[in-house]
């Protein structure tokens, strides 16, 4: 089986790096060896270090786990903040269609 190669947009790049270098800081700022961190995350060192290189192929609920472990604030909210603007985001998305279809293109009759 041949393994697909993707690229990512430089934005999202720009922000697995951030997040993961926002991890690898307070990992660091807790005392916590990419081991211990690793033992408390439930994965081997190895996949800490792709988390804090900001690796696209990591599960992002191990990566958002990772943030939460080690205090990273999650879309600049305070932590117990975030069931509430969940729910308000569930609100919004029940108010707007369920279905998106695509618009369609006026055709050109002047030739």
């Amino acid at each position: 089986m041949v393994k697909r190669t993707r690229s990512y947009l430089p934005t999202t790049q720009h922000a697995l790096s951030l997040l993961g270098t926002q991890i690898a800081i307070a990992r660091r700022e807790l005392g916590w060896t990419a081991a211990e961190f690793a033992e408390r995350l439930g994965v081997n060192a190895e996949l800490v270090s792709r988390i804090e290189k900001g690796a696209p192929t990591t599960a992002i609920g191990t990566v958002l786990e990772a943030a939460v472990l080690c205090g990273v604030p999650l879309f600049g909210v305070d932590p117990t903040d975030l069931r509430d603007l969940a729910e308000r985001q569930r609100t919004q998305l029940a108010l707007l269609p369920q279905r998106v279809r695509a618009k369609s293109t006026p055709v050109s009759s002047d030739f």
